[in-house]
């Protein structure tokens, strides 16, 4: 696989080979590492300038720690390319993020060496914390290392374990891998102290904590202990934040040297009785000139020429929904002074940057603070003002309190526009939009619509800014929209009120959001059987279009409903209403279409669908057992 020659690596079939090789051979063998990681992500895709900014650390904190009897925890773990090839799994890289290859991220199932899956942020102190504890009430477990970035350690989460690790005392590791750039800019007062940490005259100096100062020669410590008081702005007796929070503070460190990080990791081995935080600055990208001098350091990256860096781009049919919204949103930002948006860490990949570039002091990024960033526009909401809540799925979970609590139970017009709903390919189930549906239909006073098409979303994001009766969602997926033609600005719908797409007879499809095009596809299956199919857009999963549903029932003699999402959702809507208006009486067959209840593994969009049970041909066959029929899966095509 890889142009370059491997001879350390070559001999390296796991971490326990490492023991025995000279810091000379290690270094060597990071720079092997290194391309061997370009070399398997430009044939994948993935991300890419976090897992070259952690080559050094994870070949030294191998070489040190006895993994996996000791726990290291990679948060988010989309840097975690570095530790995979030294891992046992350096065969399987190009398989990164294919179905059934290797996760993007740390998986429990997938390796010992991975003993705590993630891929949202901000909980690897926490997770830590959890084995060390193990570790002290005698499981077999040994030291536990967590690796954090600076965006993560930003999150409210990461400052909750350190509190409660520091008030323990326990002896544990924390690294920081402070590379002053998550997916975006990290924001916030504390970005801020971490960036003042280091933001000095001395600051390619080493610096060391306390104790591992006075470790030092004399005149070294002093000169030491001078550049990290600089550094810190610690002075005389005061201490930094994490000294503060119960843990002894080492650094910054150089996280590239790996003399440096080699020394700074065997001495807190081997003297550290409580929490241990290690500083350690490094560059995202660090190695690949591409990734170091791009905006984004190259995050994520679809599969690229090793040589020029020049990234394979797809021509898609259609214009993404993100984009779309971000369209949207700024058109309607134009019409109306008081509509802000919020997002968390995530301008790009939610398309607020289009707003921002219009309207930059109406778009408030948060940084990974999903929880405040929904009582943020709570608190604005109040004020009088429109926020849109940009947010994934996956990501809204996090601040579902909030949104309980802050949000409908004050009935305040927050918007919340859900991005990646529904399965989102190679980023996962960790990734997946599936449980939104069920989650916000259970709120009272929420609205929650669903877009069947790109011109619809547009619709949605004005009939979002139009709404100030209460708190409103729409949700949308991830990837290009379905090429439909486009207006210059979206309408206002009716609240609660879908529509029919195509008129029938014998069954009818009720689809609610993107699956709109698949049930299309599979109405015409159907129709080949002979059968004339109805197809509704519901729009709209709270409040339900009472009297187009009772229609579908009483005029059709089967109705199947479908949705981009988990069990107990729009389907589960739809039957409630159903049961409760005496209409499951059998004279309509009905049939609920949801993902599966287990978690579907990376793949393409349409594999991982058909994997759900959700293709064309899925929602065909079930729209004809309920006709009493046989269905004849996968005989008949069907045009895109």
């Amino acid at each position: 696989m890889n142009r370059f020659p491997t001879p350390f690596l070559n001999k390296i079939a796991g971490p326990a080979d490492l023991k025995g090789l000279p810091d000379s051979a290690l270094k060597s063998l990071a720079d092997e590492v290194r391309n061997e990681v370009i070399e398997a992500v430009s044939q994948t895709g993935g991300h890419l300038g976090s897992s070259l900014g952690v080559v050094e650390l994870a070949v030294a904190i191998h070489a040190v720690f006895d993994t996996p009897r000791d726990k290291l925890v990679w948060d988010v773990g989309h840097q975690c390319y570095p530790h995979k090839i030294l891992t046992g799994r350096r065969d399987r890289m190009t398989t990164l993020r294919q179905e059934g290859g290797l996760s993007g991220f740390t998986k429990r199932a997938e390796s010992d060496y991975d003993p705590f899956g993630a891929a949202h942020s901000s909980t690897s102190i926490s997770a830590a914390l959890g084995f060390t504890v193990g570790r002290d009430m005698g499981m077999p477990t040994g030291d536990a290392i967590a690796v954090i970035g600076d965006g993560s350690i930003s999150a409210g989460m990461a400052y909750e374990a350190m509190n409660n690790a520091g008030s323990e005392g326990r002896r544990m590791f924390v690294i920081l891998n402070d590379n002053e750039m998550s997916i975006a800019p990290p924001v916030g007062a504390m970005s801020k102290y971490m960036s003042s940490l280091y933001a000095s005259p001395l600051g390619d100096m080493h610096r060391m904590a306390e104790g591992f100062e006075a470790a030092l020669p004399g005149p070294i410590r002093d000169h030491a202990r001078r550049a990290r008081q600089l550094v810190t702005g610690a002075t005389g007796g005061q201490s930094t934040l994490f000294e503060e929070l119960g843990f002894s503070y080492i650094g910054p460190i150089d996280g590239h040297d790996m003399d440096q990080v080699l020394q700074v990791l065997r001495t807190a081995k081997t003297r550290a009785t409580g929490p241990v935080l290690i500083h350690a600055c490094t560059v995202k990208g660090k190695g690949y000139a591409p990734a170091e001098s791009s905006n984004d350091k190259y995050h994520g990256v679809s599969k690229f020429d090793v040589g020029t860096g020049q990234q394979a781009k797809s021509r898609p049919n259609a214009p993404s929904y993100t984009k779309i919204f971000g369209g949207a949103l700024t058109v309607e930002a134009q019409h109306d002074p008081t509509i802000v948006a919020v997002t968390a860490a995530m301008p790009s990949g939610t398309g607020l940057d289009i707003m921002a570039n219009s309207f930059p002091k109406r778009v408030f990024d948060v940084g990974i603070a999903e929880q405040h960033g929904v009582t943020f526009a709570a608190g604005m909401a109040a004020s009088g003002l429109k926020p849109f809540c940009a947010i994934y799925s996956t990501f809204l979970q996090r601040g579902y309190d909030q949104v309980v609590h802050d949000v409908a139970l004050q009935n305040l017009p927050v918007r919340f526009a859900i991005d990646r709903a529904g399965l989102v390919g190679a980023d996962g189930p960790t990734h997946a939009g599936a449980f939104d549906i069920g989650y916000l239909t259970a709120l009272p006073n929420m609205v929650l619509m669903a877009a069947g098409d790109e011109a619809e979303l547009m619709s949605m994001v004005r009939t979002a800014a139009a709404h100030d009766s209460g708190p409103i969602a729409f949700r949308y997926p991830r990837g290009e929209g379905e090429g439909v033609t486009l207006p210059a600005r979206g309408e206002v719908l009716e609240i609660g009120k879908g529509r029919i797409v195509q008129q029938g007879e014998d069954l009818a499809i009720l689809s609610f959001g993107a699956h709109l095009g698949e049930s299309k596809k599979a109405a015409q299956l159907i129709e080949a059987q002979g059968y004339s199919v109805t197809i509704a857009d519901a729009r709209f999963a709270k409040p339900l279009d009472h009297k187009m549903i009772t229609d579908l029932v009483r005029q059709h003699r089967a109705l199947v409903t479908v949705e981009q999402g988990a069990k107990g959702g729009f389907g589960a809507m739809v039957l409630h209403l159903l049961a409760n208006d005496g209409f499951l009486d059998g004279r309509c067959q009905v049939r609920t279409m949801t993902l599966p209840d287990r978690f579907i593994d990376q793949a393409a969009p349409d594999a991982m669908y058909a994997d759900a049970g959700l293709a064309a041909v899925d929602i065909a066959a079930s729209a004809l057992q309920a006709m009493g029929q046989r269905a004849h899966r996968g005989r008949a095509s069907v045009s895109s």
